[in-house]
């Protein structure tokens, strides 16, 4: 009950930290007023979901289960389902049992090689939904889990935010219609959530609007790592070297990465901040999937010099440098000591905004806005993995703005879910409604 009430750092380094915390917390409960404590539980009951009794006690493997993603990913799953049990997959015995520790008695660590299928295999024996949070998916030569998961007739779910991995990715559905599993690629916060607003977004124009979807414009931000650490950071490294694929009026164009620098008004709790292009697998899918002729996607971080650091990477490093996973991990070591001193200061504030032009004139956009990065990414994952236990997706292998991998029916709770804790959300406005300085053009009409 405890631990119901006040919730553990979800951070597994401050585990011990958390303990003594709590420790001082319990030595003033009896003080605590009762109404509070009421409050409190009701709160964590509301955001629990009932699954169907068939799968309510469903077995799901965390793949990267003892990182930042997949941990957090555990934490969400495990408040919103109690029941389900949760095994931890991992490389590292010591931080799988404190991850373990934090989850409880349904919870378990199993030690798992993604690149050896035999090791994966085992570890999906009686196992009925995969999380794959093992990244960086850039310059994955295979997509070893979904191909072990096909295998098992597990279902499955990965947090890839690569453009190739994905749409190889993609490339299994048949043999994943013919085992009968149901699996999401790109089921994250960015892309993942990111993809549902967005086919919402379209959804409503072409039921409210006259005109035609025009331009969809994914807009990223992220303070530091977002507490992500490492993993993210050899991403971002990764995607310098990867030349932005964009679309304009329904053809293919291809841009320099971190290039294009927008000046992004991402509203209340975020302001303005500068992003730039990256190549990420979310503008090909809503470009295929959605019909939009012209999609873009651009990310940008704080400090304002992290961004004058990524261009200036892009410039003098090799693009072999930068898409040879093994020089791009030393990279990323020797940079480790000083970005997390720098998370300590800009926190890890993370916002989407997805802008969608119409032929009519009609501009509506999305907002998403978090104080922590760490914890809305499980929030936003785990969502896509209740949807799938819950029967809203279909055998294959889908993209989440796809309705055959989310049923347009079910996008609502899903979203719902995904921004528990967020400082805004926002769907279906115009900008003006939502943005920190609206520009009036006269009469009280505002642009």
């Amino acid at each position: 009950e405890r631990e119901m009430i006040y919730p553990v750092s979800e951070n597994i380094e401050g585990y011990l930290r958390e303990r003594e915390r709590m420790a001082q917390v319990w030595r003033v409960w009896p003080h605590l007023n009762s109404k509070q404590m009421s409050l409190a539980c009701a709160t964590e009951r509301e955001h629990r979901v009932q699954l169907p009794e068939k799968v309510r006690n469903s077995r799901i493997l965390i793949l990267g289960g003892t990182g930042r993603v997949g941990g957090s990913t555990a934490i969400a799953l495990s408040k919103l389902c109690p029941d389900l049990r949760i095994i931890v997959g991992g490389r590292n015995q010591e931080k799988g049992a404190a991850m373990v520790a934090k989850l409880g008695k349904k919870s378990e660590f199993s030690e798992v090689n993604i690149d050896d299928m035999k090791s994966l295999e085992a570890a999906l024996h009686d196992v009925d939904l995969v999380v794959h949070a093992a990244g960086p998916f850039q310059q994955a030569e295979r997509c070893t889990v979904l191909e072990a998961a096909i295998q098992t007739k597990t279902a499955y779910v990965d947090v890839c935010d690569d453009t190739s991995y994905a749409w190889r990715a993609k490339s299994y559905s048949s043999k994943a219609l013919a085992a009968n599993i149901p699996s999401i690629t790109t089921g994250g916060i960015y892309p993942g959530v990111s993809n549902v607003m967005a086919a919402e977004l379209v959804r409503a124009a072409r039921c409210e609007s006259k005109g035609k979807p025009e331009r969809l414009r994914f807009s990223y931000y992220t303070a530091g790592t977002g507490g992500a650490g490492p993993t993210i950071l050899a991403t971002s490294f990764l995607l310098l070297g990867e030349e932005v694929v964009a679309y304009s009026k329904g053809e293919k164009i291809r841009l320099k990465p971190y290039s294009g620098m927008l000046n992004i008004d991402f509203g209340k709790g975020i302001g303005k901040r500068d992003v730039y292009l990256l190549n990420l697998p979310e503008v090909r899918s809503a470009h295929e999937v959605l019909g939009v002729p012209t999609v873009s996607a651009r990310f940008g971080t704080a400090p304002f010099f992290w961004n004058w650091g990524m261009e200036a990477m892009t410039n003098l490093l090799s693009v072999e440098f930068l898409t040879d996973r093994t020089k791009v991990q030393k990279l990323v070591q020797q940079f480790d000591p000083v970005v997390r001193a720098i998370d300590g200061i800009a926190g890890e504030r993370v916002s989407m905004r997805i802008d969608l032009e119409c032929s009519d004139g009609r501009n509506t956009l999305a907002i998403f806005s978090h104080k922590r990065l760490s914890i809305s990414v499980g929030s936003a994952t785990a969502a896509f993995a209740i949807a799938i236990l819950e029967g809203s997706t279909q055998p294959g292998v889908w993209f989440p703005e796809e309705p055959e991998g989310i049923a347009i029916e079910a996008r609502e709770a899903l979203l719902k879910r995904a921004a528990q804790g967020t400082i805004n959300f926002v769907m279906n406005k115009p900008p003006w409604m939502v943005e920190t300085d609206p520009k009036e053009v006269g009469l009280g009409i505002y642009m």
